[in-house]
Parts: C-alpha cells; sequence; structure tokens
C-alpha cells in the first residue's frame, strides 16, 4: 500500500469542495493506501479550519468532526528527522512527515513544496498529476 502526505492547503480543499480535485485526489489516497500526518500537520490543520472565514462553507462543528475523522483515519509519524529547506518553514512540516513516515507521495498544489519534486525519492505533485497516475 502507498503512502501520501497531503499539505493543509490541499486537505481544507477536499473538505470545503467535495466534488474538487483535491477532494478526489484525498478520497483516492485513502481508499488505496495510508495517509500520514504528523502533529504539527494536524495542529496546524486545526489552527486553519478554526478560522471564521471558513464558516460559510461548512459548520465548526463539521469541521471539528472532519479533524476527529482526519486523525482516525491517518498514521501519525513521529518526526525524529527534522528539514529545513524550504522557503516558508511551515511547508518543512510536510516534508518532515512524508521522510520521516517513508511516503512516496506529497499531494500539494503548494509551488514552494512542488520547486523540491522529488524530494529524497518521494515524489511532489499536485491533486490533478496526482489523479493523472492510475487514469
Amino acid at each position: 500500500m502507498s503512502r501520501y502526505v497531503f499539505d493543509t492547503n490541499a486537505i481544507v480543499s477536499a473538505l470545503l469542495f467535495s466534488d474538487s480535485v483535491p477532494a478526489t485526489a484525498f478520497s483516492k489516497a485513502l481508499n488505496e493506501g495510508t495517509i500520514l500526518a504528523s502533529i504539527s500537520l494536524v495542529e496546524e490543520l486545526r489552527d486553519v479550519l478554526a478560522r471564521p472565514r471558513f464558516d460559510a462553507y461548512v459548520s465548526y462543528p463539521e469541521r471539528i468532526a472532519f479533524i476527529q475523522a482526519f486523525v482516525a483515519e491517518t498514521e501519525l509519524v513521529t518526526v525524529n528527522e527534522a528539514i529545513q529547506v524550504c522557503r516558508d518553514p511551515k511547508d518543512d512540516r510536510v516534508l518532515e512527515a512524508a521522510v520521516n513516515g517513508q511516503a512516496e507521495f506529497i499531494v500539494t498544489g503548494d509551488s514552494d513544496l512542488l520547486v523540491h519534486k522529488p524530494f529524497r525519492g518521494i515524489a511532489i505533485l499536485p491533486p490533478a498529476q496526482f489523479l493523472d497516475l492510475s487514469s
């Protein structure tokens, strides 16, 4: 089974827009393998989804339920090796989860992460390209 890390923006897009490409990519990864996350990625997701601007899309209780389901469905990775290569230090969290969790794929639309593809043998793909892998 393949191992995947999704960046926070892709996860939020998957939640907010259930018929979006990120949502389809997230479902595919969930059905075909294991989605990995670290505590810092879960905390970032929680902080982002707590923002009131998302009230127009999904209620706060639904966002909390999503985070709980996300944690239940993912494998939490312990980060033993810190990585500091990204322009935005928050993006290093994604690489840390992938490296420490031995992921095969990082799914992201973030250009700051995409410039590092591949990273230590880990493919870094936008959601649409990830979906094209098995098409």
